[in-house]
């Protein structure tokens, strides 16, 4: 019997490259692989070009593929992206933003689009326990010092009553921070006066591994970002693809697990930083044995969190459940 030959994209990461590398396989499929320069060219290639029959898809993205209550996609619980994002949140040292409550009224950069997906996560997280509110600040949308297409694939929803307009052309969000010219930003990437370590810039939250440690001891949530999705024709075309798949990026998640815990043995010699194997020792400590889980059982929290959020911030249209967005096959994985 012939394989099944599926396109499948995400980036370069260590809980995929198993797949990429071959050293992991799909049993029945003849996978083909495809990557980006950043993942918006995926999700652009998945969403609007259909150039992929499986692939890595921000979270808010898929949800924003939606009409009618149908996505032309379906997700399978695979998070090849999940980030704490009190790091995510820039200020201008002279705009009066000494604390979180300081927000409301400013003049605030998103990049990409209105609640992104590492803008949406945050936007949440203050909100619950700040009283932040978005209403109250002007919003730039743009990008950064690295080319970026606008995203032009999925809809840029927010609510009548916030103002969201496109920062000027020609201007980017990390040197308008810099300048002064946004009080603050949102971003998923550092700008570059954060990286060159300018001294008018700063983040919300200086000593955000402690912060973000503690939301995790305190909540049991590990955000998610992007989750992989595949063409819902597909799915009706091949009843089970989807366990075989999840089942493919289950295993290469194992394999980067196993290389990295297997490191501990040589001190992770191979790699340049030093402490990295006590960075693996605390994580493990503070996350559990199984740190980056995939799964709707595991995930449970995080993704109902998530999918609240897009609700409160008027990004959706109605409050999605989990059965509304993933496999029914998997919704016990």
């Amino acid at each position: 019997m012939t394989d099944l030959k599926l396109d499948i994209a995400f980036w370069n990461y260590d809980r995929t490259r198993a797949l990429s590398e071959g050293k992991v396989r799909i049993p029945g499929v003849d996978a083909k692989f495809h990557s980006g320069s950043n993942v918006a060219e995926i999700f652009r290639g998945m969403v609007a070009e259909h150039r992929f029959d499986v692939a890595e898809l921000g979270l808010t993205y898929f949800l924003r593929t939606f009409k009618e209550g149908e996505s032309p996609f379906v997700a399978i619980p695979v998070f090849p992206v999940r980030a704490f994002r009190h790091s995510a949140i820039f200020v201008n040292a002279n705009s009066g933003i000494n604390k979180p409550e300081d927000l409301n009224g400013k003049t605030i950069g998103e990049l990409a689009l209105y609640s992104h997906d590492a803008g949406i996560v945050p936007k949440g997280m203050l909100m619950e326990k700040f009283g932040f509110k978005p209403e109250t600040c002007r919003w730039l949308i743009g990008g950064l010092d690295w080319p970026l297409k606008p995203i032009d694939f999925v809809p840029h929803t927010h609510p009548a009553n916030v103002k969201v307009v496109d920062a000027p052309s020609g201007k980017d969000l990390g040197s308008m921070l810099d300048a002064g010219e946004v009080d603050a930003l949102i971003s998923a990437d550092p700008p570059k006066c954060i990286l060159e370590h300018s001294p008018r810039v700063r983040r919300l939250f200086p000593d955000y591994k402690k912060v973000e440690r503690d939301y995790y001891k305190r909540t049991g949530i590990f955000p998610i970002m992007h989750t992989v999705v595949i063409r819902r024709e597909l799915l009706k075309e091949h009843p089970g693809i989807a366990e075989v798949v999840y089942k493919g990026f289950c295993d290469a998640k194992k394999a980067a697990e196993d290389r990295y815990r297997f490191g501990l043995i040589f001190n992770n010699m191979d790699t340049m930083f030093p402490w990295f194997s006590q960075l693996i020792e605390e994580d493990i400590s503070v996350l559990g044995e199984d740190w980056w889980p995939y799964g709707i059982g595991a995930n449970r929290k995080a993704l109902e969190s998530v999918l609240r959020y897009h609700t409160e911030q008027g990004i959706t249209d109605r409050h999605f459940s989990i059965e509304d967005v993933f496999v029914p096959e998997l919704l016990v994985s």
